[in-house]
This record gives C-alpha cells, structure tokens and sequence, in this order.
C-alpha cells in the first residue's frame, strides 16, 4: 500500500513539473567571459536533477567500496552461523533417531569450529548425551566439563548445562552428583519449576524423605506438579518420617498432614502402627477406618484385622460392616475370619474363611483355616491346609506320592535350640497334654513360652488323608515357610516337655 501511495505521489509530481516547465519561456544565461552559456530554463532544471542524482550515486558507490571489509566479517560471520546450525542441527536429529556414533562426529566437529558461546555448549550437552546413551561415562563427563566451563557465569546457559548434566546423572543412578548441581540452582532461586522437579526426583532415589516432603508441598503450592504425582510423593515421604519420629513426634508430624492425605493407605498404616506401638489400639482402629471408608485398601483390611482378643469385637462388628456392602471381597471376608479366630468364634471364623476361599485360593487362608483347625483339635484338616498353603505360596516342591524322602541333616541348623534334637534321627520329644478346650473355664493363654518347633499329632486311622505318610512326617514337623503363625494363630501353646 505504501509502494502504491509514493508512485501516485511521483506521478503526479512528474506531471506537475512537466506541465510548468512546458508553459515557462524562461531562459537560463550563465556567464563567465570570455564564456557566455545560455540554455532553456526547462534543461537547466532537468541538468541539475541528473547533477545531484549523480552526486548521490557517486557519494553511495564510496560507502560500499570503504565498507566492504566489515560486509565481508558479517558475510563470515552468517556463514559460520549457518554451518554451526547445520551441525547442531544434523547432531539433534541423530540422537533423536539413535544414531549416536554419527551424532557425536558431526558434534565434534562442531565443537573444534565454533566461535560462538552458546553453540559451544549446546554441542558440548548434546555430545554428552549422545556419549551417555552409548554408556561412554568417561567422554560423557568431559564434555560435560567443557560445557560448564563455557557457560561460565551465564545465567541460562549454567541452568542449561546443570540441568541436563543433572538429568544424566539420574538416569544413570548417581542422584547424589545430581542433587550437587541442582541444589545451588535451588537455594539461588526457587522459580526454576523443572530444576525443583529433577531435585524432588533425585532426592526420592535418595530416600530423602524429609526433603521429598518440603518439595513436594513447594511444588504442590505453586501448581508446578500434578496433584495426583505429589499425593504419591507425600504418601510415600509422609510415611516414614511419621516412622522415622515414632510416638514422640508423631503428633506434630501427624498435624501437618492435610484430612485427605491422613486417608493414603501408606500414612494410615504408618500412622496406626506407632498408635498400636503405644497401646492405643482404639485409636489405631479409628485411623484405620477411615482410610478404609476413602479406600478399600487390602492392606488396610489385613492391618485392621490385627489386635490383641479384648479389641476384637469393635472391629469384627465395623468389619461385618463393610460386608454388606462388599459381600464378596475375599481379603474382608479373611480379616472377619481372623477377626473371628482372635475372639474364638471358631464356627464363624470357619465360615467367613471358606467362603474367602471360594472366592480366592489364597495362601494366607489356608493358613488361618489350618491354625483355626489346629485349636479345635482336628490335626489331619490343620496339616492338610498348612500343606495346602505351602504349596500355594510355592516355596515348597510338589513331589510325588508314596516316594521316600532322604532324612534332613538338622545338626547344624542354627534355629533350632541345642538339645532340640539328639542326633540327625532323633525323635521329637511328643508332648503329653492334649489341646485345652477354648471354652473350658479355667482356659489361660501362656504367653511366656513360645514354642519353636510343634511335635507331630496322631492323625486318627478314620481320617484319610491325600497325601502318602513319609510326605506327612516331612511336613509335620517342619515350620510353614513364610508364616508367622503365632500372630494369626489362637490356639493355646504346647510346651515341650
């Protein structure tokens, strides 16, 4: 538009000038004796235009040729700017495509040639990464020197260079190196969100908990994280320093937390485990609820079922609970077994144990049907689920029916007591009491002796039993691999006398 405006302007300028001068009879005399000129004044005009035309062309043909030598180091200069570019350029796209050994010659080479600071660097950091995706820690680390002595005291190009060194170094396990150059970058100015979040990542590998959680919630407060990634970070974090404090500073540790967050299945197990450790075992009970009301945790509902026998009945009553609602749950219908078997309601516990077991063949369940049997005094169905159990965790070989087994040499084994056993055929020494009732009155539980190995019961001849008789010598005696059945056991404990 503005080329089209100044042509019509000299249009009609032109015109203007060519319609003066045609009508003008004017004449122009110069004289200068013994010269005498005279000419129209129309030529004189036009003479003097291309005068000064010729002037200006003269004047501007001077500028070019004295200016030719700094035309010349701009020339060089966009040359070498254009070849630099290239360079980086063809580097990038060889990483990108995993072309690693051709990426760090054209890098090289653009690294011998450059002039420029920041094209120094940038080819340093990406010839660092070519070199660490090949598992050359040794080239990767020199030009990662290089670029941080070039990028000196510039601000972006120091956050450049330690970033990505930074992100190397994490990938590669060393969080410790990585957390050396973000920490100052940090401490200097929090406004580097991706700086925070590759620290937050170093100290999680670090198990840093504490500083897990101060950046976390830095980051949470500044919306530089999502909020699903940190509840995940704070639940983690949170956890063991809750842990880590124990009951004297759980209480400040505990106030700190948000209402949602004392609900993560990590925190509230965390949490009632220092409540239990005190004795408060209601209170235990309560944070435990709750997380279980926000989330249907099977971790949950295994530590609820947890508690001495006079806390049973609140939590067999919330648990039945929840069975109306998740009728088919098998982790909640094994927690009201347990629950059940620590209030020596052996029928129910039966009950709720094997509808659990039609639902999930689970390893645990066999287990607690084997001790629920086991204080009822049905040995051959106690060894059958702890076999069961066994088999089911897989620790322990399937073999074959009616096949001998060799004698263990327990000689020297280090968990059994000395004088446990006389000898590598040496019989277990049977204890002569038989099981108390759990509903004679004068029933006590001695909890001051535990006993290490449970001597082998008479399996009644009316009982039959899957398995050949060498198989149930062998597992008679032998602990249940991955067990702790004096936790989930209520039956009463056999001395060995």
């Amino acid at each position: 538009m503005r080329t089209w405006f100044w042509t019509v302007i000299l249009l009609v300028a032109a015109v203007a000038l060519a319609l003066v001068l045609r009508d003008h009879s004017g004449n122009v005399v110069i004289a200068a004796p013994p010269y005498h000129i005279s000419f129209s004044l129309t030529f004189g005009v036009l003479s003097a235009l291309a005068v000064f035309f010729g002037i200006y062309v003269f004047i501007r043909f001077l500028a070019w040729v004295s200016g030719s030598p700094e035309r010349f180091r701009l020339w060089r200069g966009h040359r070498e700017q254009k070849r630099d570019r290239d360079l980086l350029e063809s580097g990038w796209l060889n990483i990108l495509e995993g072309r690693y050994g051709q990426a760090e010659k054209d890098l090289s080479k653009l690294l011998s040639k450059t002039r420029s600071k920041s094209s120094k660097v940038l080819a340093g950091l990406a010839a660092a990464r070519a070199s660490h995706n090949l598992g050359e820690y040794n080239r990767r680390d020199e030009a990662l020197s290089l670029a941080m002595d070039v990028a000196g005291g510039d601000p972006r190009l120091k956050v450049a260079a330690a970033t990505a060194s930074a992100e190397m170094y994490m990938d590669q396990g060393q969080p410790q190196q990585a957390i050396d150059l973000l920490q100052p970058l940090q401490d200097a100015s929090s406004r580097y969100f991706h700086t925070t979040r590759l620290l937050l990542q170093a100290y999680r590998q670090q198990g840093e908990h504490e500083r897990v959680y101060e950046l976390t919630r830095l980051l949470l407060r500044r919306s530089a994280i999502d909020r699903d990634e940190a509840l995940v970070a704070i639940e983690t974090a949170a956890a063991a320093r809750i842990m880590a404090g124990g009951p004297d500073h759980f209480k400040s540790l505990w106030s700190d937390l948000r209402s949602d967050e004392k609900t993560l299945p990590a925190i509230a197990l965390a949490a009632a485990a220092i409540k239990e450790q005190t004795g408060e075992y209601d209170d235990a009970a309560r944070i435990l609820e709750a997380a279980i009301n926000v989330r249907f945790d099977p971790r949950l509902i295994h530590a609820y079922a947890q508690c001495p026998p006079e806390f049973y009945a609140r939590r067999l009553s919330k648990a039945e609970e929840w069975l109306r609602k998740h009728p088919h749950d098998s982790n909640l219908l094994a927690a009201l077994g347990q629950l059940c078997l620590t209030g020596q309601l052996w029928g129910q516990g039966e009950h709720y144990l094997k509808r659990s077991m039609k639902v999930r063949n689970d390893m645990r369940i066999h287990a607690l049907l084997g001790n629920l049997y086991d204080g009822l005094g049905r040995t051959a169905d106690a060894i059958k689920h702890w076999r069961l159990s066994a088999s089911v965790a897989g620790s322990l070989p399937v073999f074959v029916a009616n096949r001998a087994l060799p004698a263990a040499d327990t000689s020297d084994d280090p968990t059994l007591i000395d004088g446990a056993f006389v000898g590598s055929g040496a019989e277990i020494e049977r204890s002569s009491r038989q099981p108390i009732a759990a509903s004679a009155a004068d029933y006590h539980m001695d909890e001051s002796h535990v006993p290490l190995v449970v001597a082998p019961a008479q399996v009644p001849a009316d009982v039959a039993i899957d398995d050949s008789e060498s198989d149930d010598d062998y597992f008679d005696s032998a602990p249940i691999p991955g067990v702790d059945t004096s936790i989930i056991s209520d039956r009463p404990n056999r001395r060995i006398d």
